[in-house]
């Protein structure tokens, strides 16, 4: 099923099929919208974090640290993992735009870690019309990001790292508006992330560990699809924490909290001809660093903050069941959901799934309802391993 949308400009197509959300008030309380390029390097690509209202800057290490806070991966107990997730995107919208993601990690020795990742985003097929509503063509937008990471241990409890990551956006891919040459947008970014864990035993089988981690996004050169203008990236800094405790030898609890701001500038306004006020806004040209230093000085407050509320309880290791809940002002968004999710675990396997409950009715309801993330895990200990390949020998 092909989806149509007027075209006219390249951020109208992104914001449409991405993941973008839309400020209600501004330094003048008029309307306009948060626009970004790329917007699919927001979307959480972990099933696990996804049950738990999109926390994950400061949950316990795995192989999704790579797009959360590559910082965890130095603090893994484990010697390699893999996790790859398959999330069908807007699927009470349309039916054929998912985010593939596919990610790693493995130590160096006991203070370091590399890790990687391909996020690829697919936008299904499209039937584009100009802002006059006549067709001019059809395409298939794709979108993908290749990652690459190293974290290192500063000391027993703090780590960091930093991800170096190249961009590619296909989303003009056909012809949307012709007389208008576009080309596939390229861009580099890197994120930098710091992670601190300390436990405490309470008993020979009780204990608390506290997480705490801080993470600086997709900071990086602008992205362009032709010569008319450039895009800022989603460039975004958030911080989290979590608990967990550990009530016995079978059972454990977390509770974790993330706030999240995105780093770009506030659309400014311009007045029509006859002095009204016009419906709609523009992010300015602003420089790379002007630009996070303006999203909190020269916009509304709240603008561009989320905060995400997640819980886990696990079973002997083996059997997790999630929930979280995701909150942004009406004023930034109005992006407001509860989620849920289980995870199972045997050996070095591991799967998790997560469900965004429907909310809204009618023009109101959220087009994220129904979202389905599922992630499967391997997560590799280096002792068992060499214990297994002596025995074998």
């Amino acid at each position: 099923m092909a989806k149509r949308i007027a075209v006219a400009g390249l951020t109208v197509l992104s914001g449409l099929i991405g993941f973008q959300s839309f400020a209600q008030t501004a330094l003048d309380g008029r309307v306009g919208a948060i626009t970004t390029a790329v917007p699919f390097l927001r979307i959480s690509p972990d099933a696990r974090s996804g049950a738990m209202g999109d926390v994950g800057i400061a949950l316990s290490p795995d192989a999704n640290a790579q797009y959360w806070n590559v910082a965890k991966l130095a603090m893994s107990p484990k010697d390699a993992g893999i996790s790859v997730t398959y999330t069908p995107w807007l699927k009470d919208l349309v039916p054929d735009v998912f985010l593939g993601y596919i990610s790693a990690y493995k130590k160096l020795n006991a203070t370091s870690t590399i890790s990687g990742s391909l996020r690829y985003f697919n936008l299904g097929n499209i039937d584009y019309t100009n802002d006059l509503g006549f067709n001019t063509g059809s395409g298939k937008p794709r979108e993908f990001s290749f990652d690459f990471g190293y974290s290192i241990k500063l000391s027993p409890n703090l780590s960091t790292g930093v991800t170096l990551r190249y961009i590619s956006s296909n989303i003009a891919a056909g012809d949307p508006n012709p007389g208008t040459v576009y080309s596939p947008g390229k861009a580099f970014a890197a994120d930098i992330g710091i992670f601190y864990t300390k436990t405490h035993e309470i008993t020979e089988d009780r204990s608390g560990t506290f997480n705490a981690g801080a993470v600086l996004s997709n900071v990086g050169s602008k992205i362009s699809y032709s010569q008319q203008e450039k895009d800022f990236l989603p460039i975004n800094l958030g911080i989290g924490v979590a608990y967990t405790y550990k009530v016995d030898a079978y059972n454990k609890i977390t509770a974790s909290l993330d706030l999240n701001k995105a780093l770009v500038p506030a659309p400014r306004y311009y007045l029509t001809v006859n002095g009204e006020d016009s419906t709609a806004g523009y992010i300015p040209n602003d420089g790379i660093i002007s630009g996070m230093l303006g999203s909190f000085t020269k916009a509304p407050p709240g603008y561009g903050t989320t905060v995400s509320l997640g819980g886990e309880y696990w079973y002997q290791d083996q059997f997790a069941v999630r929930a979280g809940y995701f909150y942004e002002n009406k004023n930034n968004g109005d992006r407001q959901y509860f989620t849920c999710g289980l995870g199972v675990k045997y050996q070095v396997f591991g799967l998790n799934f997560s469900y965004l409950i429907p909310s809204g009715s009618g023009v109101a309801r959220n087009p994220l309802s129904n979202t389905l993330r599922f992630s499967l895990l391997f997560d590799f200990d280096k002792l068992a391993f060499s214990k297994k390949t002596s025995d074998e020998g």
